[in-house]
């Protein structure tokens, strides 16, 4: 046989993946091939496969007669937006997409390659987990790879989208990565499934509920983004790349953008209410600052109390949380201590600045939330903005209480600079709580107790439930009018872009896991 004509039909084959019944039932199931995934997440004529003719080494159990294409997973590199990047993708159609010696040192080599190259490796998940027939080294393929993704952290954005299932140790690749992307009602997540479940704890769940995308985004916060379709998870994997540099040491990419930087927006005087304990939607007031009013949140539905997610100003991305009014309060709890330090190291790796837009009351109370450790959870907080080296903006629209005060990037935090609205409240804590403590025995000895309360806490808001005082003491770099929020927000990040920050020398912190 001619020589071109054999690698001919060798190319063929592996194309060919699982062959055309199990490629069938893969589209039955609502879901693409390893291979029309890839093709769709790349730019056109970009990818360049790596690994195609590696197969197996397993004898037993019958996989000495198995042939598995690509040994179930398709690896390479290609182009999105123009830039390079590194993928894997796991072929539901051979063998299940299950991890074995060499599917997992495939992998393994595009880690490799994308660390030594500075850019971003996107892994594309469908998997039934380990090759069961290949043993401890299907074990040993996951601690390969579990370890590169420790040593990518913060070095190469990594992003995962879970696109089928994935359980067992397959799930702890993707929790080491920067973003989760998970595909409604085709992908789960857990780390034991519903049968060993009810077999050892007697509790009757089905797959989706247990580890589907809706309760990894809402309940367990282990995913960032959801999609109803493969087609909507690889477009939020090109977006959020969109946001993102290559590697650590580059800056985030610039988009152009028309929208003016001095832009004012009467609409944000009238936002937050008169009434103190009256809610709002923060949102609105992320989406006026944004260049254009394009906000791409992450772990919407999870914590919803905080609200994390990028924007640009002046074509730059940057990172934005604000506590939000409409759900607790605003107040921080231990689910929102999490997503808030974790998404501040994230930017703080890739270099993208932070604006932080603080209305909080506080920490939510309650013996729940001091059982499961809201001083642990919280404490992530103060490290996570503390550790940041990156220009952190820092505005105070209106409650400003106690620690969470200090844990929303203040000043002696580590904020670069910090703006305040003049319905700003900076106190110890509010005003009802202060009088029931500084005024006790003027209440209870009154005639009127409510009335000397009310009295008595509207003092204390006069003299504290307001920006002037924390700015006297250089607490608050200026009081701002609402409309103009855009323009100083936008001319604050252009004169900290350059700023840098040395942090004592050392292995690494401890943070409070």
């Amino acid at each position: 046989m001619d020589k071109r004509e054999e690698l001919r039909r060798r190319q063929a084959r592996i194309e060919a993946m699982g062959g055309p019944k199990r490629i069938e039932r893969q589209h039955e199931m609502g879901k693409w091939t390893a291979r029309e995934r890839i093709q769709y997440l790349l730019d056109d004529d970009t990818f360049e496969e790596i690994g195609a003719h590696v197969t197996h080494r397993g004898t037993r159990f019958g996989m000495a007669d198995v042939d598995a294409p690509a040994d179930g997973v398709v690896t390479g590199y290609g182009r999105i937006h123009g830039r390079p990047v590194y993928v894997f993708a796991q072929d539901f159609t051979v063998l299940g997409g299950s991890l074995g010696e060499m599917h997992a040192a495939k992998i393994c080599r595009v880690q490799d390659l994308a660390m030594k190259s500075g850019v971003p490796i996107i892994g594309l998940n469908d998997s039934g987990g380990a090759r069961i027939q290949e043993g401890v080294d299907a074990l040993n393929g996951y601690g390969e790879i579990f370890k590169r993704n420790t040593w990518a952290s913060g070095v190469i954005p990594q992003i995962t989208v879970i696109m089928g299932p994935s359980a067992g140790g397959a799930v702890y690749s993707p929790a080491l990565t920067d973003v989760i992307v998970m595909v409604r009602h085709t992908a789960q997540m857990f780390i034991t499934g519903p049968q060993v479940i009810q077999t050892v704890t007697g509790e009757t769940v089905t797959a989706e509920a247990l580890g589907g995308a809706d309760t990894h985004l809402k309940r367990s916060g282990v995913a960032h983004l959801i999609a109803d379709s493969d087609v909507e998870a690889l477009d939020l994997v090109r977006k959020i790349l969109s946001y993102l540099p290559a590697n650590w040491m580059e800056e985030p990419p610039v988009a152009e953008s028309g929208d003016p930087l001095g832009r004012s927006d009467v609409a944000l005087a009238t936002i937050v209410p008169d009434d103190p304990n009256k809610p709002y939607d923060v949102v609105g007031i992320i989406e006026s600052v944004v260049d254009d009013r394009n906000f791409f949140p992450l772990q919407k539905g999870y914590a919803d109390n905080l609200v994390v997610g990028l924007g640009r100003i002046g074509g730059r991305p940057v990172g934005i949380v604000a506590n939000q009014p409409r759900v607790l309060a605003g107040t921080l709890d231990i689910n929102a201590s999490d997503k808030l330090a974790r998404f501040v190291r994230f930017m703080d790796a890739f270099n993208i600045p932070l604006i932080t837009l603080v209305d909080t009351p506080g920490y939510l109370p309650g013996t729940s939330q001091e059982y499961g450790g809201i001083i642990r959870h919280g404490a992530k907080v103060l490290y996570a903005y503390a550790e940041a080296t990156v220009p952190k903006v820092t505005l105070i629209l209106r409650k400003a209480y106690g620690g969470a005060y200090l844990a929303m990037c203040s000043r002696s935090l580590g904020a670069d600079l910090v703006l305040a609205w003049p319905s700003a409240e900076i106190a110890v804590m509010g005003p009802d709580g202060a009088a029931n403590i500084i005024f006790r025995r003027d209440i209870e000895s009154s005639e009127n107790p409510a009335r000397t309360k009310a009295e008595k806490a509207e003092e204390y808001r006069q003299l504290f439930a307001n920006p002037y005082v924390a700015a006297s003491r250089g607490y608050i770099d200026d009081v701002i009018d609402p409309e103009t929020t855009r323009a100083h927000l936008a001319r604050a990040l252009m004169i900290l872009y350059n700023k840098h920050d040395e942090r004592p020398k050392r292995h690494h912190g401890n943070i409070p896991v």
